[in-house]
């Protein structure tokens, strides 16, 4: 075997056990046990019908409901984005070889398989990981249609951009993107009539799978305001505010976030962010002669890279979808990485080796002491030792016990105790009650989401008189999510309740009785 295929094997076994490792460690977060119970309806139709209720195409859950027969542990439930996320860095690698040298495709494979950002999205229950595999196989395939004049491989990268758009809404960015990238490729390759063909009839269908959804799933997303929600919420930041935010300062902070964003630290982001732009300009200025025939020219790969910029930019102003420090961008991998690589490959000298130690130290740095912009709950506090310690508690409770919780704390408690939806998620009542083994649990409607030291107190006697809960009553609050509103504050009116968290549980799993005072 040479010597090249054994360092790529490494490299991608290495890049496999980090996300494993992250994988097997972690409790599931309200997301990930969200996407679960959406998919363990009776049947494939219950569980297409469970996902309309959330913001994403409805593949992912369609095949939890399948891969969940199977085991429902929390690693076998992450093996499918384990595999997808890894096999992307491989594939892009391979593309990256057919468009341009050996040396940029293993830093782009570097960079790929230690992104701090793509390490962890790859070690959850979410549609990322599958979404940059099929668009990354896609391309891919586009690349080799081309380069082969094959319609069968065309036909086959359609497919897989028909499974990227069922699977995430981003995808309707990349689609755009490979549709130029495509088009442009065309002018110089001259593919035959068949390639050409077969790559029409991709786009029908591909547009077909958009109309189906805007009519099935994006529309009534949009009867319900959604996006102005998200963009109102936690998504704030990433979207242009009207009155507050200027066009051009938000986009260069969008940007910034962005690099920050993938590696989860603001200084290296900016360093990321220079040699992005770099291997732009080192594809725009050097000379046409340099490509190879066969391949795509340097400004064409350039235009490739920047479309999904401008478009995702332009998307955030007309507050469409959000652009900047957040999950839902990570498709830019795609696009960021390889004119990232090109840039250290075009660094001249014998320093290949010394260059992905440094990629894979700085790396390993921000993962292990990270400073993200996006959601986040950190390793120590993400122990899944500390989730069966505080649900051991509760499954131990006496009999008749209520367990008053929050939204999320409520998707959590689905999974890890009650083994059955005890979370609202398709129908919103205030203060919903349900068994949980010999408790009950009473949880707040998704529109609240968390417990907020601004209402927490009126809503405890809102479920307090609903119930009718006494001073003697055995009252249990529990809270696992990414953040507390006011924190500090919440934390003293709980105080007032006699209500004393245990540390063991880490920053993000809250767990204490509530004393509540005789009326």
């Amino acid at each position: 075997m040479k010597k090249g295929s054994l360092l790529i094997g490494a490299l991608l076994a290495l890049g496999f056990f980090v996300r494993l490792f992250e994988a097997a460690y972690r409790y599931l977060n309200a997301d990930e046990a969200l996407h679960y119970l959406l998919s363990v309806a009776p049947s494939a139709a219950g569980a297409y019908h469970a996902s309309l209720t959330t913001v994403h195409p409805p593949l992912l859950i369609l095949f939890l409901h399948y891969w969940g027969m199977l085991g429902h542990s929390e690693l076998f439930l992450r093996l499918p984005s384990l595999m997808a996320g890894t096999a992307f860095c491989w594939l892009m690698y391979r593309w990256l070889r057919l468009v341009s040298d050996d040396d940029v495709a293993l830093f782009g494979l570097v960079l790929l398989l230690f992104c701090p950002a793509l390490v962890l999205l790859s070690a959850e229950i979410r549609q990322y990981a599958l979404l940059l595999f099929f668009s990354s196989a896609g391309l891919y395939l586009l690349e080799l249609a081309i380069q082969q004049g094959s319609a069968l491989k065309m036909l086959a990268s359609a497919g897989l951009l028909a499974l990227a758009l069922l699977t995430h809404y981003s995808s309707l960015v990349i689609a755009l993107s490979l549709g130029v990238y495509a088009l442009l490729r065309f002018i110089s390759a001259k593919p035959s009539a068949r390639v050409l063909a077969a790559w029409v009839f991709g786009q029908l269908c591909a547009l077909a799978i958009v109309c189906f959804l805007y009519l099935t799933h994006i529309s009534k997303l949009e009867s319900r305001g959604a996006a102005e929600n998200i963009a109102a919420t936690y998504l704030r930041r990433s979207v242009l505010q009207p009155g507050e935010d200027h066009v051009l300062p938000f986009v260069l902070r969008a940007n910034l976030r962005l690099f920050h964003f993938f590696f989860y630290q603001g200084a290296v982001g900016v360093i990321a962010l220079v040699l992005f732009l770099a291997g732009i300009t080192v594809l725009l200025r050097r000379r046409a002669g340099a490509a190879q025939p066969h391949r795509p020219s340097d400004r064409v790969l350039a235009a490739f890279f920047l479309t999904p910029f401008a478009v995702n930019c332009a998307l955030a102003v007309l507050r469409i979808y959000p652009y900047g420090g957040t999950r839902h961008n990570s498709y830019l991998a795609i696009f960021l990485f390889p004119a990232i690589a090109l840039a250290l490959a075009h660094w001249q000298g014998r320093w290949k080796a010394q260059k992905i130690i440094l990629i894979i130290t700085v790396s390993a740095i921000c993962l292990a002491f990270p400073a993200p912009t996006d959601q986040y709950i950190s390793l120590k506090d993400q122990d899944r030792a500390r989730m069966l310690a505080a649900t051991e508690v509760l499954a131990k409770l006496p009999p008749g016990s209520s367990i008053f919780t929050d939204d999320q704390g409520a998707l959590t408690l689905s999974y890890y105790l009650c083994h059955h939806q005890v979370a609202q998620i398709e129908h919103a009542e205030p203060f919903m009650k349900s068994a949980c083994g010999d408790s009950s649990v009473v949880a707040l409607d998704p529109g609240k989401w968390i417990f907020k030291a601004d209402t927490f107190t009126r809503e405890l006697h809102q479920a307090r008189r609903k119930y009718d809960w006494n001073s003697t009553t055995s009252l249990w609050l529990f809270q696992a999510g990414w953040f507390v509103d006011k924190e500090s504050e919440l934390r003293q009116q709980l105080q007032a309740y006699g209500c004393a968290p245990g540390t063991q549980y880490g920053r993000n799993i809250l767990l204490c009785r509530l004393a509540l005072p005789a009326e």
